[in-house]
Formats: structure tokens, sequence, C-alpha cells
């Protein structure tokens, strides 16, 4: 967490409203395994990490609400009996959605004040909105003693997603950056919403991020369109999600849906089966094994899934000529962001310079490294 951070929102608090706000801090996620098998109701493995948005927040005095985004220098101001999603832009809706969803469960909220600013690299798949919605609700939750669980939260954030930013998310990014443990990876069932945590050694071996910097339009159309892909699967195989069905059913259906829409049903099993396999690796000290199994996502989620991107390809390429890098694969909905690394400490630095200098040549753009540690969920700064 950025005490820098914390100290801009504070003082830009107090320079504008004049008083001393309650402090919050709601981490961004990164996902080792397990991916697009949250909204299928299966398993992922992800982790909260030390980047995130920091919000200074306290009751406001005045008959509107103001939220103050920092790091963008754009700031709206609303009226509690009449929130609509906003046409203006993105963040605002992720603020908007969480007072009306909060609002919903026949919780009231006073008017309200919010500056918050971030360091989670835009577009790089790390769930800054589930940052800020989760900041804003538990927030909200302390000024007002609503007396939500951090559950409740984490679904009154996914709502606002749903409802007001228009991405049919699953509960994955939320869950991670509300329950981080520091040092530990979260092993979550996303049906019963229960995790286990596991400690990582990671031994002479950290994770690396790299950012493609590149976010493709199609990708929100895309997310919806495979979501919808899985669920007519699953209503073909009469099971509640994809979760519960095996390779050999999916064969039972194969004459009655698509080539493509095969391939993505047998990803979603696929994936769900490497992420229990990772829990195992990793309770096992077996960093090569979890490796292979990252490398193995990666393949699934070009070929089968085909959520990549030339750029992501590129990178998880370039892993793969190196024997330090035990694993690399795409990182979060796709068509670009971050890849994921787990690569030799002593090694880190040469590659992620090897690596820049390849896009650089390849592309004509520069991609962003990111060295990253495993952290605390959602919580007061004192």
């Amino acid at each position: 967490m950025s005490t820098a951070l914390i100290n801009d929102v504070k003082k830009v608090y107090i320079d504008t409203f004049n008083k001393e706000p309650l402090l919050i801090f709601s981490p961004g996620r990164i996902n080792i395994i397990g991916e697009h098998t949250d909204y299928n109701d299966g398993f992922v493995f992800p982790a909260a990490v030390n980047k995130g948005i920091a919000a200074a927040i306290e009751k406001s005095d005045s008959n509107i609400s103001t939220a103050y985004a920092l790091d963008k220098k754009s700031k709206i101001e609303f009226e509690l009996d009449k929130i609509k999603p906003s046409t203006e832009g993105h963040w605002q809706n992720y603020v908007l959605g969480v007072v009306a969803e909060i609002q919903n469960r026949n919780k009231t909220v006073g008017n309200f004040n919010i500056v918050f600013k971030g360091d989670i690299p835009g577009g790089a798949g790390m769930s800054s909105s589930a940052a800020l919605e989760n900041s804003v609700v538990f927030g909200l939750n302390e000024l007002f003693k609503l007396g939500l669980s951090k559950e409740d939260m984490i679904y009154i954030s996914q709502k606002a997603e749903h409802n007001y930013a228009g991405v049919n998310c699953g509960i994955m990014d939320q869950y991670a950056s509300m329950f981080g443990v520091k040092d530990h990876a979260l092993h979550l069932d996303c049906r019963s919403i229960e995790a286990k945590p596991y400690k990582i050694d990671f031994k002479d071996h950290q994770l690396m991020l790299i950012n493609t910097n590149v976010k493709h339009s199609l990708s929100d159309s895309a997310y919806n369109d495979r979501r919808s892909v899985c669920e007519s699967i699953s209503k073909l195989l009469n099971i509640k999600a994809l979760r519960d069905a095996t390779e050999q059913d999916l064969e039972t259906i194969k004459d009655q849906v698509t080539p493509e829409n095969y391939q993505k049903a047998l990803f979603v099993i696929q994936e769900n089966e490497r992420t229990q396999k990772a829990a195992e690796a990793i309770k096992d000290n077996d960093l090569e094994t979890l490796g292979a199994l990252i490398y193995d996502s990666h393949h699934g989620l070009q070929h089968q899934y085909k959520v990549s991107c030339e750029e992501l390809d590129f990178l998880v390429n370039q892993a793969k000529f190196n024997p330090h890098v035990l694993g690399a694969r795409m990182m979060g909905g796709g068509f670009g962001g971050c890849t994921i690394n787990l690569i030799a400490k002593s090694e880190a630095k040469a590659f992620a310079a090897h690596a820049s200098n390849a896009y650089k040549k390849a592309f004509n753009k520069d991609c962003s490294v990111y060295f990253i540690e495993l952290a605390e969920g959602t919580h007061l700064v004192n």
C-alpha cells in the first residue's frame, strides 16, 4: 500500500471539505490461475496486491454528495434520491452503482463526500473497478453503520458492476479485493463463495506482471458473449453451471453445438481442473508444476476460449524462450492487459528488459513491468 496515495487523498479531502476523513485502502488483484471459471460457478486462485485505491470519505453537511477522482481530475455531484447511471463516463457508475445497490437493500445512506486515487495501472486487468466499488461500500458501511458483512459488500459491488457498468462479471474480483490475506492466494469456490487461503512459498521465484498497454475494443462484448455460450451449454446439459460438467458430459452434446462453442466449454471444464491441481502444487511447494499449469492455462485461453491477442501471445512466447520463467499466461478478461509470469528473482530484471525491448521492436509500443506483492484486503487506514 502506498503511503503517498493515502496522504494525497487525505490532504485534498481536508483542503476541499475542511474535515478529517475516514481513510480506506482497497487493493487490486491478480489471478494466478482460473480464468473465466468464476461465472461458471468454478474455482479461481486470486490474491490481493499492494496496488489499489486509496479513498478519503466522510459525511457531508450539504444536500448533495460529491465524488472526486483525483488522478482523473474528474468530479461528480449527485442527489441520493435521484441516482441513475451516468452517461458521462465509467468511474462515475461504479460509485453511483454502489450507492444505488445499498439503497436497494433498504439501507439508508446519508450525503457524503469521497476523494479517491489509485496506483493500479489502467487496463492491466487488475480490477481497479472492484477496488473502487469495495472502497465505496466499505466506507459507507463504516460511516453510516449499515451493518453489512464483507460478503454483503462484495455482492453490492458486483451488482453495481452488472447494473450500472454493464459488465456481467463473476464475484472473483470483488472477493479477492475485499478478503485478501497478506502473502496468500485465495483458492475460491465461486459457488459457495468460500475460500481457503494458501500461503505461497515462492522460494527464489517471484511474480511479475507485464502490461501490453493495449485494450482491444471487443473485450466487453466478447466477455458477455462467452458468458452466454457457457450458460446455453449448461442448459443443454441440464446442469446449473459448467462447474458441474465433465469432459465426458460435454461429449454427449458435441453434435448439438458448434465446434467453437464446444471448445469454449471444454476450456472452462479443463481450466477448473487446472485450478484444483494448482492448489495441490502450492500445498506441495511444487512451483514447476504450478508453472506448467499456468502455461497450459494460456494455451487454452488463446486457442480454445479465444480471448487472447497478438500482444499477449508474444509476451508469453518470450517467457517460453527463457528457462528461468516457470510459467506465464494472460490474466483477466483478455484482448489486452497483462501477462503474469512466475520467474526466478535473480533473472527478473534481465527478462523484463529483454521482453520490453523485443515488444517495442515487434509492436513499436512500450509495455510496462510491475513487481507485485500479495497483500491485505480492503481495510481502514489509521
